[in-house]
């Protein structure tokens, strides 16, 4: 198909700089002989055009706060981001272009946060990125309305994504639009990439809904470009039309041809995920006028394009430096905050407020959390959480909370509705925004809906905060349905999420103390409908050892036997605790809320937890063994959950599925 009318009217040098960007991407993946051409060759001009006339950007201070984001939400266009990315000025090299899927490069196959400067967010599993984008959206408009004074537009910044039909199919994708919409984000622009092309073939095959209608019923403002990705007027019109629309989030959607230029290839599924081949990407060149020999060509005068972007950057960020200094004279309260929170500080002394509990009397772990938010929460003021329609059972909302809504953007109280998914990878994009802490809560069962989101966050070392409640099948009534066993296993071996179910509510206490510090990946907390008897301090090993993950609740010497236990099972440890050694028995109880802090631990603290040599072991804990092996050894006996639950009271299931104080008496007399 020769090249169109609207490709042939574009400026010569506008098409260098495309054709520039299309070569170095398809180069890329040529030479690796991996990854998807089709997207970077027929979205080239509007990326072109968004970095050049809109993005608010300073490569040189790619964390600059006041940034606008770009999200590669199609992250299988990876190449593109790459391509634009080194010319923008950012540390991708064309070494690196030319490295692109190797080993050690910076050009992974997907985006990866914190690996690739430049990067917004990790990307691949397709509905993420845009829906990180609606957490990145709500931190811009709280953050405006926490900071913003007249003449001072301290934080005004945009977040556009570009997506395809693959994210827009995705679940995720419509549970996190339909509440963009609800809540007015106008800061968000998402550029559709209508495409029509997915890796089975047509989207007709599978998809013909009316994309604009949907999110029309959304409440988003949507604009159609028609034609074939090179109509770049009507493509700048729009978007400025978007960045105008204050009171809604934004839909461009903008028809391209899947891999343009490719003689043989474009428009077809066959382009979408595999490389064109040395033929057909010589014949592309001939096809789009590209007659330079040299592969990876740069020509002098795009450099000098984007020369002038990255001068107006460092402008653009320079300007607002100086808006800030003012701001700062004129309002010094808020100046200092801002400072801290530009630091990644949340507040101070915040931590005084945790409360206290009465020893002995029961207090379910979720309770002891909502109480703990209670305390901290007026004390937090950059903090946000919310629920995804379980508030009053999963106690995250503290009594001064407003609720964050379109009209009430200061609200600090986030109701995500059933969307649990969503809200997964909402958290994650307010965790990338820097400047604000958030945790949102479902039952643990339902953490089966959040696990992409949350594997992203491992991966990727959002610090997000995940709470979960109703961890075991002490719910009760509810049944197997919403009774986790397996959930709290699959957290643990997630690598870089730190699980934490804790025994009691000052290990609730602590909990909060230690995800709330801790900045380097993400944080679970898992925790418990029915009441637990609060611990003793001074009678028991303290609570603030939880940071260590696992610490000693009883201690021998010399002990017989080594129990451990995790949440709500360390109370049953301790009458276990009780039980033997009124019989002599010599017995060390130890709570282990945290596995993986535990792990992290020098060998030394950890033998003198669980003794190496004592192979007399009861591990308990109300879920799956999977996990426990290692702690077990040869003699160890798990007290716990072999397959899934019941709908009965709380406490006729922990009897009939056997964790009770008999189940542990019998396991311990079986090993020492």
């Amino acid at each position: 198909m020769p090249t169109s009318q609207k490709y042939n009217d574009l400026k010569d040098l506008d098409k260098l700089c495309i054709n520039t960007i299309r070569f170095l991407s398809v180069e890329a993946i040529q030479k690796a002989n991996s990854g998807h051409p089709g997207l970077p060759m027929g979205m080239a001009p509007a990326v072109f055009s968004l970095f050049t006339n809109h993005l608010k950007f300073n490569s040189a201070n790619p964390e600059w706060a006041n940034r606008d984001r770009f999200v590669l939400s199609a992250g299988h266009g990876s190449a593109l981001l790459y391509s634009i990315l080194h010319l923008s000025g950012y540390k991708v090299s064309l070494d690196d272009i030319k490295n692109f899927r190797q080993w050690g490069s910076k050009t992974p196959g997907h985006p990866e946060y914190g690996h690739t400067e430049g990067v917004e967010a990790t990307t691949g599993p397709l509905g993420q990125g845009i829906s990180n984008a609606v957490g990145m959206a709500i931190a811009e408009k709280f953050l405006s309305d926490y900071f913003n004074k007249p003449s001072f537009p301290i934080i005004d910044h945009k977040i556009y994504v570009l997506a395809g039909d693959g994210c827009l199919q995705e679940g995720i994708a419509s549970e996190a639009c339909s509440l963009a919409g609800h809540l007015g984000l106008g800061s968000l622009i998402v550029i559709y990439d209508d495409n029509r092309i997915t890796i089975d073939g047509r989207t007709d095959i599978s998809f013909t809904e009316d994309v604009a209608k949907r999110f029309e019923a959304y409440g988003w403002h949507v604009q159609d470009i028609p034609g074939d990705g090179h109509d770049l007027e009507a493509f700048n019109k729009a978007i400025d039309k978007a960045k105008a629309e204050t009171g809604r989030p934004s839909l461009v959607k903008f028809q391209s041809i899947i891999g343009y230029g490719s003689p043989n290839k474009q428009d077809t599924s066959g382009v979408h995920g595999s490389p064109l081949g040395e033929e057909e990407l010589a014949l592309a060149k001939k096809e789009l006028g590209w007659d330079f020999t040299e592969s990876f060509y740069v020509p002098g005068e795009v450099r000098e394009v984007f020369n002038g972007i990255m001068e107006k950057g460092k402008q653009a960020q320079k300007d607002w430096k100086t808006l800030t200094e003012k701001y700062r004279n004129e309002y010094p309260e808020l100046g200092s905050q801002l400072e801290s929170a530009l630091s990644g500080k949340i507040s101070e002394e915040w931590e005084k407020h945790l409360p206290s509990f009465e020893a002995g009397k029961s207090i379910a772990t979720r309770k002891a959390s909502g109480m703990v938010l209670e305390g901290v929460m007026p004390h937090l003021p950059l903090v946000m959480g919310g629920s995804a329609d379980l508030t009053p059972s999963n106690n995250t909302r503290f009594s001064q909370a407003e609720v964050f809504q379109k009209d009430n953007p200061g609200g600090r109280y986030l109701h995500f509705g059933v969307r649990e998914h969503a809200m997964g990878a909402i958290l994650n994009g307010l965790a990338l925004n820097g400047m604000v802490r958030a945790y949102g809560a479902t039952f643990l069962c339902f953490a089966d809906y959040m696990l992409p989101a949350i594997r992203v966050a491992s991966l990727s070392g959002y610090p997000s905060l995940f709470v979960f409640t109703h961890d075991s099948i002490g719910l009760g009534e509810d049944g197997p349905t919403h009774q986790p066993v397996e959930q709290v296993s699959y957290l643990r071996a997630l690598p870089g999420l730190i699980s934490i179910r804790p025994a009691d509510a000052y290990e609730t206490a602590e909990a909060w103390r230690f995800a709330l510090n801790y900045k380097q990946g993400p944080v679970a907390i898992s925790l418990t409908r029915q009441g637990l008897p609060v611990l003793d301090q001074d009678k028991f090993g303290s609570a603030g050892d939880l940071s260590k993950g696992g610490y000693v609740l009883i201690k021998d010497d010399q002990p017989e036997l080594i129990l451990i236990a995790t949440g709500s099972e360390v109370s049953l440890a301790l009458e276990a605790y009780e039980k033997l050694s009124g019989e002599g028995v010599k017995v060390q109880v130890v709570s282990m809320p945290c596995v993986e802090l535990f792990e992290k631990q020098s060998a030394d603290y950890q033998n003198t937890v669980v003794p190496p040599d004592l192979k007399a072991r009861v591990v308990i804990e109300a879920g799956l063994k999977r996990g426990w092996e290692g702690y077990l050894g040869e003699k160890g006996e798990f007290v716990g959950m072999s397959g899934f639950g019941a709908s009965a009271p709380g406490g006729v299931l922990f009897r009939e599925f056997g964790i009770t104080l008999e189940a542990v008496l019998e396991a311990a007399r079986k090993v020492i």
